[in-house]
C-alpha cells in the first residue's frame, strides 16, 4: 500500500512535547513571566529610539531592528507553550501551525542577520571612524535592514514550501510548538531527507553570519590597537554588549541545529530546555543589556520616566 493512501487530512496538530512537563503551572509562570518582561522591555527600547531624535543613528536603529525580531521569535511560540501548560489545550489548527512556523524560524533567521549587521557596525565605528557617517547613514541602514528582511523571508519561505505539499500521516507534534522539526515528524515519507535539508540551509546561515561576527572581531581587536585606553574602555563597553547578546543566541542553537546532525542525542526535556533558551534567553537579555550597558539608552529612559511623573 502506498504511503500517500495511508495518509490523514489534517486540521489541526496536537503539541505532545510537554507532557512529561513536571510541574506544568510553575513552568508556565516562569514562561510568561519572561514572555512578558522581555516584550515590554524591547517596546520600551523600541519606543525610547523612535520617540527620541537624537538615538536617531544607524546603531540605534539596528538596536531597534533586534528588538522587532526579539519580539517576533518570543511571540511566535511562547503563546502556545504557556497555553499548553497552563490551560491544557494542546491542539493547534493547521493554518496556524503553519504560520507559528513560519514566524518562528524568520525570528531565527532575522536574529543572526541583525546580530551579523551589528557587528558591521562596529566595525565600521571602530576602523572608520571619521568615515562612519558617510558609508552608514541613516537611510542606508534602513534600506539594508530591509533587505535582509526580505532575504529572510526567501530563505524561510523554503520551510513551508517544503511541508504544505506533504501527506501526513500523523497530526501529533513531537516538540513544544509548532516548528520544521516537529511538523516534518508527521509526514508519511521519511523525515531525514527533509531534516537534512533544513540543516544545511540553517548551517549555511550559521556558518556565514557567526564567519562574519568572528572576522568582524578580529578586526575590531585589530584596530581597537592603536586607541588610548579611555577609547578602548569605551569600544569594549560597546562592543561586550554585542557579544552577550551574539553569546546568548549562537550558543543554544548550534547545539540544536548543528551538533545533532553530527550524532548528538537530546532527551526531549533537554532539547526544550535549549530551545526555550533559543526562545527566552536573547528577547530577555538584549533589551537590558543594550539599556544598562548604552548610556545613551539609559539616559533618555530616566528622562522619559522622570517627564511622565512631571507632567
Amino acid at each position: 500500500m502506498s504511503l500517500y493512501n495511508t495518509s490523514v487530512k489534517v486540521t489541526e496538530f496536537i503539541i505532545g512535547g510537554l507532557d512529561t512537563t513536571e510541574r506544568p503551572l510553575v513552568s508556565g509562570t516562569v514562561i510568561l513571566l519572561i514572555f512578558v518582561l522581555s516584550v515590554l522591555a524591547n517596546i520600551l527600547n523600541i519606543f525610547v529610539i523612535i520617540y527620541d531624535k537624537h538615538l536617531h543613528k544607524p546603531m540605534y536603529i539596528l538596536i531597534c531592528n533586534l528588538g522587532v525580531v526579539d519580539i517576533l521569535c518570543t511571540s511566535s511560540s511562547s503563546p502556545t507553550v504557556i497555553r499548553v501548560l497552563f490551560a491544557g489545550v494542546k491542539t493547534i489548527s493547521y493554518v496556524p501551525c503553519l504560520i507559528q512556523m513560519f514566524a518562528f524560524q524568520l525570528g531565527e533567521v532575522m536574529e543572526m542577520f541583525a546580530l551579523a549587521v551589528m557587528a558591521l557596525d562596529r566595525l565600521l565605528a571602530v576602523g572608520r571612524p571619521f568615515q562612519y557617517h558617510i558609508y552608514l547613514t541613516n537611510k542606508r541602514t534602513l534600506a539594508l535592514t530591509f533587505f535582509l528582511w526580505i532575504v529572510g523571508c526567501g530563505f524561510v519561505a523554503i520551510l513551508p514550501a517544503t511541508v504544505i505539499p506533504l501527506p501526513h500521516c500523523s497530526t501529533g507534534l513531537k516538540y513544544s510548538f509548532c516548528n520544521f522539526s516537529s511538523i516534518i515528524r508527521t509526514i508519511c515519507a521519511d523525515p531525514d531527507y527533509y531534516f537534512n535539508l533544513a540543516a544545511i540551509l540553517m548551517f549555511f546561515l550559521l556558518f556565514f553570519t557567526f564567519s562574519f561576527i568572528c572576522l568582524s572581531y578580529v578586526g575590531i581587536i585589530w584596530f581597537v590597537k592603536l586607541f588610548s585606553s579611555n577609547d578602548k574602555k569605551k569600544m569594549g563597553s560597546t562592543c561586550f554588549s554585542h557579544l552577550i547578546s551574539v553569546t546568548c543566541y549562537y550558543f543554544p542553537i548550534f547545539i540544536i541545529t548543528i551538533l545533532t546532525r553530527f550524532g548528538l542525542v537530546l532527551t526531549l526535556e533537554a532539547r526544550n530546555g535549549l530551545l526555550f533558551g533559543c526562545i527566552l534567553g536573547p528577547s530577555l537579555v538584549n533589551p537590558f543589556v543594550y539599556c544598562l550597558r548604552t548610556k545613551e539608552i539609559n539616559s533618555r529612559i530616566i528622562s522619559v520616566f522622570k517627564n511622565i511623573k512631571a507632567s
